[in-house]
């Protein structure tokens, strides 16, 4: 299941997002997305977890919770 998470802090890693995301079951990939321009993250990222039953459980602990100092916003990723 991939999982989008919006309202990242700038200072926020791809470790932070697993290590986060991996109390819910197994990550395969954590990606914050990076504005070529600026080196500078754009803020928002995704998350692969294996089993979709622990990627719903995931948002629904997570969604709206705080994540360096922001609060986050997940769910499933669109096509």
């Amino acid at each position: 299941m991939n999982i989008y998470v919006g309202n990242l802090s700038f200072s926020a890693t791809d470790a932070d997002l697993r290590d986060a995301f991996s109390q819910y079951g197994e990550v395969t990939r954590a990606s914050i997305v990076i504005d070529r321009d600026t080196n500078r993250s754009r803020g928002f990222g995704f998350v692969e977890m294996t089993s979709p039953e622990d990627g719903r459980s995931a948002i629904a602990a997570l969604n709206g919770s705080s994540l360096g100092g922001r609060n986050i916003t997940c769910n499933e990723a669109r096509e």
